[in-house]
């Protein structure tokens, strides 16, 4: 069994290098409590922390992770509240400018959800019951990629999933209000691991994109980010770099 005193030692260089070095910001943190500008749906894979990804702030990102940065529809947002409530107070409560769900290569969840198999155990089943969540989107790879090679069909999933999620998120009243009025919008990112770059999703174009992280538009968020239809289309042109 492997020593967790790494974390222990961890955290002592945050207190020495970090806490000790930016007594305002956690005092402000502190008293007025947690501001931030954005929601972030992510996957519990511990190679893909949003954190270190964004080099962001405390305060900067509230974050929900789960198995494969998968959101609920609204018609099943009671059966999977752990993941709902935390989307609903940040939004509802903290009122949150952006919600980003970012996917990322080779991701377990997806890859699981490809294979299919019939639960053995439990702990399957309880797999099994989450990832069902994106079976759409397993569905529409096979219709429209068959006979591609796994990686591939897997990169596609991956990506058609955090589309499936963005539409999820659109079928909860109080966030599609919010989109509609122009208080709150939502970004389909993917992280490719193997060449550290960061792709949002185009509507437009239909695909994803690296983004041009350099140019004062990188931050600029697609008026309409819900055509998942549309990424097959141009799937030979959204293979890995």
């Amino acid at each position: 069994m492997r020593d967790v005193n790494i974390f222990l030692k961890g955290f002592r260089r945050f207190q020495h290098h970090y806490f000790d070095r930016n007594p305002e910001l956690f005092d402000r943190l502190f008293t007025e409590g947690q501001r931030p500008r954005a929601l972030m749906v992510a996957c519990c894979d511990s190679r893909c922390d949003p954190g270190v990804l964004t080099d962001s702030e405390p305060g900067d990102l509230f974050v929900v992770r789960n198995v494969a940065n998968l959101v609920p529809p609204y018609i099943q947002a009671t059966d999977y509240a752990g993941t709902t409530s935390a989307i609903a107070f940040a939004i509802c409560n903290l009122g949150v400018e952006h919600v980003i769900v970012m996917g990322h290569s080779r991701c377990g969840g997806i890859r699981a959800l490809l294979e299919n198999r019939s639960p053995e155990c439990d702990e399957e089943r309880l797999i099994a019951k989450w990832l069902g969540i994106a079976e759409d989107a397993r569905q529409r790879v096979l219709k429209e990629l068959p006979g591609k090679p796994h990686a591939t069909q897997a990169r596609a999933c991956e990506q058609a999933s955090i589309l499936e999620s963005l539409e999820n998120l659109m079928s909860y009243p109080w966030i599609s209000r919010r989109v509609n009025e122009g208080a709150l919008a939502l970004h389909g990112w993917y992280f490719d691991m193997e060449n550290g770059a960061l792709m949002q999703y185009d509507s437009d174009a239909g695909e994803f994109r690296v983004m041009d992280l350099h140019l004062e538009g990188c931050e600029k968020h697609s008026e309409e980010p819900l055509l998942p239809q549309r990424l097959f289309k141009n799937w030979e042109s959204n293979t890995p770099l």
